[in-house]
């Protein structure tokens, strides 16, 4: 039997990051294992540790907020620096979080379908879910607000791990704020017609925990994405009746 066909390059992978030094270097090498994948763009969101240097060394491109502006705006300036990188055509967008480790090697369900034409953007389903403390509150929010607008149900809506097409990128576009970009790119692009699917992958990031910055940070997503759906259903129930 003859060896696999390796796909021209046409995805660009983008890896928003935080103070992720400890991991970011082993989910970039992982990343550009992706078939048809020569480009990773790592934004630095304003780090205070190497996550930048560390990016670069494991053959990154990368881009550097001198401050934290939030996940929205790191995707949407490694979007820009993958358009200004591309010399012949636009290039899919994987956007991947940078704990990924070894196991972004494994994303390659969420490019496929992309890739062929079957959709325009993927979400990906962790096939092995780790137990986050807090966490179903934002999850049920996202979920209810996402089927409420569109009548489609997500089964992870806030998974950062998806692909998609450039056209539907700039379809999203202005990106929904912080930890809500997620849930308001799902609303936009299903309610302008675009087809969106799930996948699901071997995938594992590290958990969340449930001291203070974990319970902070699980505030903001609450914030988030209730005002993500806020903008887009002036009838959305208060957030408080998703709080137990």
């Amino acid at each position: 039997m003859g060896e696999m066909a390796v796909p021209e390059p046409d995805t660009a992978v983008v890896i928003p990051a935080k103070d992720e030094a400890d991991r970011i270097g082993a989910t970039v090498t992982a990343a550009l294992k992706l078939p048809g994948v020569d480009l990773v763009v790592v934004v630095d969101d304003g780090s205070s540790d190497e996550t930048g240097r560390v990016a670069r060394a494991a053959g990154a491109r990368v881009v550097r907020h001198s401050r934290n502006r939030g996940k929205a705006a790191a995707m949407e300036s490694g979007a820009e620096a993958v358009r200004l990188l591309d010399e012949d055509h636009p290039r899919h967008l994987l956007f991947l979080d940078a704990d990924l480790g070894e196991t972004a090697a494994a994303a390659l369900p969420l490019i496929t379908p992309v890739r062929d034409g079957e959709a325009d953007m993927t979400i990906a389903k962790f096939a092995t879910r780790v137990k986050l403390g807090g966490h179903g509150i934002v999850v049920r929010l996202a979920r209810d607000g996402i089927k409420r607008l569109t009548g489609w149900e997500a089964t992870q809506p806030l998974n950062g791990q998806r692909c998609l097409t450039r056209e539907a990128f700039e379809a999203a576009r202005p990106l929904a704020h912080g930890f809500g970009v997620e849930t308001g790119m799902t609303v936009d692009l299903l309610k302008k017609g675009f087809r969106v699917v799930e996948a699901e992958v071997e995938m594992s990031h590290r958990a969340t925990g449930t001291d203070w910055r974990s319970q902070l940070h699980r505030a903001k997503q609450l914030r988030d994405v209730g005002l993500a759906l806020a903008a887009r259903d002036p009838l959305m129930p208060p957030i408080r009746r998703h709080l137990p």
